[in-house]
């Protein structure tokens, strides 16, 4: 077990609260920004974080940044970008890997950018170090290992929160809420409505939403291989009953909406170095014949293991999900984001085994082709990275969980530009990316994945200040950066990280703007909350350069 919550609820009398003017839930990389900015503008506060780790998926693995247009990410989002290039202009920065041997080859640009002196592609402990040493500079109280009670923990006075209190009975009282978490557990334990799953094609008139049987986009599916997979232990014969990881239940209606959600995984940091190589463990309880449909897939000739094994410094990967089984754990997850902290360990332990049965299945079973065994087992996990949980990730990448329905909603409406966004307070541009939701069985009674979407926003968009803000009626003191409010399919881009890093940046921006007028988050004017975020360096509007 790589982490454990704390699931006991103190009885003793509650001590009392620390007093801030902002408190910061969560760890994430919106987290981080959203702290950062309060102190900029001259206000306590607090870092009251779940995990003992800084930085949340950005710290976790994902080092190939999802960045999209680069030209839109300003502020402190930028900021931290420049932090990490000043760490790699450093030659000491280069231990296993000459900077001159690094292809800098990033997501559509340069991975180091001399120009702009930014650099986007980076190692887990890198991103962590940076976040670390920036709330150390700005002089932050962090409380780590902190828990939310999500039963009774939020204290509400009338339409606002006054306080909240922890598993371990620590209590901490602010005139302002952030909840940076990527499970929006502040959110809803203050009574603000919020959505888990796909919307119909019908709610906000998209394209893509609900389930999408017969939609396969990128090569996260079985259509890529030349033929076609029985889902059955005896290939063709249903009676001798259904593979491991395949569902067994209807896919649902095509564009009808349901409560399951995109696949989650390990952002896993991988290298070849001999002397900072830990061969993949054998996980506990490891059985081949989870991997059954792998060893099929391997049969019927498909060659792109190593497709998303993507470049980062010093002789590492960022290794990402690809082709039809692969290091997504589909449908392993549907309930997390409601589920109890207990439960939620069961999943995030299920996922660790997955992930390493995976590889240790791709690097031994005799049923994966010579070649791509020797190849993987040249692999291993980075020893100098995630030292104190076993070289693995401390983060899972929790892709989606739940979703706020405040003020205003993002849809893909807004994404491509098919309707005008009001009052923006930071821009998306990566393409619509939802990863598989579901492995089911066709009606021709063979094995399909069904979820992952593709789709080009057509250039940077502007997301809503309304999304960050609950409805006045609920809760008039909290904002909501990451679990914002959105469609499942907006979603799909809006969540990557260097945007929530604005949105951290805009939330608390916009939380300190309301401190000092006394006024509701609803209430902040538009006009000077634009004003003070271009200040800051925000980009709220984009122009394509003339051809």
């Amino acid at each position: 077990m790589l982490r454990t919550v704390a699931l006991v609820l103190l009885t003793a009398a509650p001590a009392i609260p620390a007093t801030y003017d902002v408190v910061v839930y969560g760890c994430t990389s919106a987290a981080m920004t959203a702290a950062v900015q309060t102190k900029k503008m001259g206000r306590s506060v607090a870092l009251v974080c779940p995990e003992r780790h800084l930085g949340g998926l950005t710290a976790g693995g994902l080092g190939w940044t999802d960045s999209g247009n680069k030209a839109v990410i300003g502020g402190l989002s930028r900021e931290f970008y420049h932090r990490v290039w000043r760490h790699y202009a450093q030659p000491a920065a280069w231990k296993w890997q000459k900077q001159s041997e690094f292809g800098n080859k990033g997501q559509g640009t340069v991975a180091l950018d001399q120009e702009a002196r930014t650099m986007w592609i980076f190692e887990p402990h890198v991103a962590e170090r940076v976040y670390e040493d920036w709330i150390k500079e700005m002089q932050i109280p962090v409380f780590r290992n902190s828990w939310l009670d999500r039963a009774s923990g939020v204290k509400k006075t009338g339409g606002r929160i006054t306080s909240i209190t922890m598993q371990n009975g620590k209590t901490y009282a602010a005139r302002m809420f952030l909840d940076a978490t990527y499970e929006g557990d502040l959110m809803a334990a203050a009574g603000v409505s919020y959505h888990v799953g796909r919307e119909s094609m019908q709610q906000y008139g998209e394209k893509w939403a609900g389930v999408q049987t017969g939609v396969l986009h990128h090569r996260h599916h079985f259509g890529v291989l030349p033929t076609k997979i029985s889902p059955y232990v005896i290939p063709g014969d249903p009676r001798s009953g259904v593979l491991p990881r395949i569902s067994t239940e209807p896919p649902g209606e095509y564009g009808a909406a349901d409560k399951k959600i995109q696949a989650y995984c390990f952002r896993l940091c991988l290298t070849q170095a001999e002397k900072n190589r830990v061969p993949f463990p054998k996980p506990a309880g490891y059985d081949p014949r989870e991997y059954e449909l792998l060893a099929r897939i391997y049969e019927a000739g498909w060659p792109e293991t190593f497709q998303k094994f993507d470049a980062i410094p010093n002789a590492k990967t960022d290794t990402n999900n690809h082709g039809p089984f692969s290091s997504d754990n589909i449908g392993r997850n549907w309930d997390y984001p409601e589920a109890t902290y207990a439960r939620r360990q069961e999943i995030f332990d299920e996922h660790v085994r997955y992930q390493q049965g995976w590889l240790y299945f791709v690097a031994n079973d005799p049923r994966v082709p010579a070649a791509v065994r020797e190849a993987m087992s040249r692999w291993g996990l980075a020893k100098d990275e995630f030292k104190t949980t076993g070289h693995w990730p401390h983060q899972m990448y929790i892709r989606e969980a739940r979703r706020m329905i405040g003020r205003y909603v993002m849809t893909a409406s807004e994404l491509t530009k098919q309707r005008p966004t009001p009052e923006p307070i930071g821009m998306g541009s990566y393409g619509i990316d939802s990863h598989n939701i579901q492995r089911y069985i066709t009606p021709e009674g063979y094995v399909q994945n069904e979820g992952d979407i593709g789709v080009s926003t057509n250039g940077p968009y502007q997301i809503a200040y309304g999304s960050l803000v609950p409805k006045k009626e609920q809760v008039e003191n909290l904002l909501v950066p990451v679990c914002l409010s959105s469609s499942h399919i907006a979603y799909g881009s809006i969540r990557m990280e260097p945007v929530f890093m604005i949105l951290g940046q805009s939330a608390a921006t916009a939380a300190v703007m309301a401190i000092e007028r006394g006024i509701a988050v609803q209430d902040v004017p538009y006009t000077e909350l634009r004003s003070r975020l271009e200040k800051d360096g925000q980009v709220l509007a984009y122009q394509a350069p003339a051809k």
